[in-house]
């Protein structure tokens, strides 16, 4: 094998054994099947709220917008031009329900946490701070005294 060909499967083996690309394998992994769980939900909770007021299933929601709009046993549009904005309604209603429970189970804990972190961090930067400014402090009065002492009790300043 050449050189060129080893370096290449050197840097494809190192770009999958970093850890941001396992993370985002998991990260795929666990949506797709957080997703089955919000179209569950929406099969099995949303749509028949809705169908109280309609028909059960979202994707039945339909309009013509060239009539007569007619379909044969098989649920295949004959004739017109069907408008599913039903499908459109259904996925909609998923992706809102991913969105939330994405931002309030996610993204706002999240944010919660660093902020509390970089108060935390903030304050003992201060403290660090207040440290510092005062070890400078005793540092000026060592020198002041040692000062003092060389220039002896009845000495004045040059």
């Amino acid at each position: 094998m050449s050189k060129e060909k080893e370096s290449v499967l050197e840097g494809f083996k190192a770009f999958l054994t970093r850890g941001n690309v396992i993370d985002l394998a998991v990260a795929v992994v666990i949506g797709a099947a957080f997703t089955n769980v919000v179209n569950s939900l929406v099969k099995g909770v949303i749509n028949p709220v809705v169908g109280a007021f309609g028909t059960k299933d979202l994707d039945r929601y339909t309009s013509c917008l060239q009539a007569p709009c007619e379909t044969n046993a098989a649920g295949e549009v004959v004739s017109g031009i069907p408008i599913m904005w039903g499908t459109v309604l259904s996925s909609t209603l998923s992706f809102l329900i991913t969105a939330a429970v994405v931002y309030f189970l996610m993204v706002l804990p999240m944010a919660k946490y660093l902020a509390r972190r970089a108060r935390q961090q903030a304050a003992k930067e201060r403290v660090e701070e207040v440290l510092e400014v005062s070890e400078l402090e005793v540092l000026k009065e060592i020198r002041d005294a040692l000062v003092a002492q060389q220039r002896g009790p009845g000495r004045s300043a040059p």
